[in-house]
């Protein structure tokens, strides 16, 4: 047995982590945290997003376009996203059960510079596609990890739909 084998003294720290190892540790911490805050937020609502109600419609008549104009339920495994399109007359086109792309134009951003952070969403429910002001909506499933990046974009982000067949 050698003197430091049977020794009580601490074991000697070799130095400070390198950069390498505190970036590691960094993302690691960070991914944490998010996992934490994802496991914490109750199922269907993303983090920050308060509750969601749809405006009322009118009476429905009974034609065949009154199904189309009903709210769909929320797919199993998705969140529910509350958009606010930057040209809302593009609303008065969409329909619950379309499919969109969503992309965003970052705030101060140039429309070249859009970046796409979801295909082929689901469209649950267009509100207030004739308002001319602020309480137009588009109401989008989108699996939780889309979700965060919508709802966790900059103010002043503006969001724009494609319209999928």
């Amino acid at each position: 047995m050698t003197g430091s084998e049977g020794s009580l003294r601490p074991a000697r720290w070799r130095g400070m982590p390198r950069g390498g190892t505190l970036l590691r540790a960094g993302l690691v911490a960070v991914l944490l945290g998010l996992a934490a805050a994802v496991l914490q937020t109750p199922s269907g609502c993303p983090p920050g997003a308060g509750p969601v109600t749809p405006a009322p419609k009118p009476p429905a008549s009974r034609d065949a376009n009154a199904a189309q104009d009903s709210a769909l339920p929320l797919p199993s495994g998705l969140v529910g996203v509350p958009v606010r399109l930057a040209e809302p007359a593009a609303l008065a086109v969409l329909r619950p059960g379309a499919r969109v792309d969503l992309l965003v134009v970052p705030a101060g951003g140039a429309a070249a510079e859009a970046v796409l952070i979801a295909s082929r969403a689901l469209v649950l429910d267009v509100v207030g596609a004739e308002a001319v002001d602020a309480s137009s909506a588009l109401y989008l499933a989108l699996p939780p990890e889309q979700a965060q990046r919508a709802v966790g974009l900059p103010e002043g982000s503006r969001f724009a739909v494609v319209v999928r067949g």
